[in-house]
């Protein structure tokens, strides 16, 4: 099917407003970010970039950082695992209760998250746990384990199960066709629900708000500081957050080229 000139140009249009539509908004927190003004004014008089020294400098944003860090990648490795099993569970065996499961899985998903971080709230609170940032870690993760198995269970769906007898009619055990079957074709799925996992746990605001306690992650302390007591230091920090985001995502991807790349060398010496 061949399309018009007319409406290649209109899809080109399209795209660019999209984008401008997404990202001008990151655009304008750059600027805010090395204005001299206390607030954001166009045109910017006086450019200043103290703002980022400080906020390295600052033990209050190394704190923020640490303990969001800390949060998204525990809860990212965790769901990486639930969900590598769960995904098998949901979509690769037939089990009794498995349509059950299916349900069950997903509702966490459809709840408001500050519903459900207000209900983890008041179950930590009836048991006599303290809120801090380990309680976060599961409050974050019965919201995004739920989403890293879907992701990893639609990958589930799409392989043959014919390659799994196969390997197991060649006498391998169960262990080494995980391993080296089921494992290698769920990879991309699993480093999908990684990725989602870290970016959805970092950026998280409503369930850290009600289960972080006297601890703080950086959304939380951005919407404090915007609510009260705004300096050029807030989008300098959101600014920062979003550099650590993309470097780490870098690094994840690089990491996992990296270890394709030498699988399928392996292979083809073998």
């Amino acid at each position: 099917m061949r399309i018009g000139r007319a409406t290649r140009i209109a899809l080109y249009l399209y795209g660019v407003l999209v984008i401008a539509f997404l990202y001008l908004p990151l655009l304008s927190v750059g600027f805010a970010s090395v204005s001299k003004a206390r607030y954001l004014t166009f045109p910017i008089k006086r450019y200043a970039f103290q703002w980022y020294g400080k906020a390295l400098e600052s033990y209050t944003v190394q704190d923020l950082l640490w303990t969001s860090l800390s949060i998204a990648g525990i809860v990212t490795v965790i769901s990486m695992i639930v969900g590598f099993f769960g995904a098998l569970a949901f979509a690769r065996y037939q089990w009794r209760f498995r349509g059950v499961f299916q349900k069950l899985i997903l509702l966490p998903i459809f709840f408001p998250q500050a519903v459900l971080g207000l209900a983890l709230l008041m179950w930590f609170n009836s048991i006599g746990i303290i809120p801090d940032w380990k309680t976060a870690v599961v409050a974050h993760l019965v919201w995004i384990s739920p989403i890293a198995t879907l992701v990893i269970a639609i990958r589930a769906y799409s392989f043959d199960p014919a390659l799994e007898e196969a390997a197991r009619d060649m006498g391998a055990s169960t262990w080494v066709v995980l391993k080296e079957v089921t494992g290698p074709l769920l990879m991309p799925g699993v480093i999908s629900a990684g990725l989602f996992s870290f970016l959805l746990s970092w950026g998280n605001f409503p369930l850290s708000l009600f289960t972080t306690g006297a601890d703080s992650t950086l959304p939380e302390w951005l919407y404090a500081k915007m609510v009260s007591g705004y300096s050029p230091l807030v989008p300098t920090v959101g600014i920062l957050s979003i550099a650590t985001s993309m470097i780490l995502l870098i690094v994840a991807f690089t990491i996992y080229w990296f270890v394709r790349s030498a699988r399928e060398r392996g292979a083809r010496i073998i």
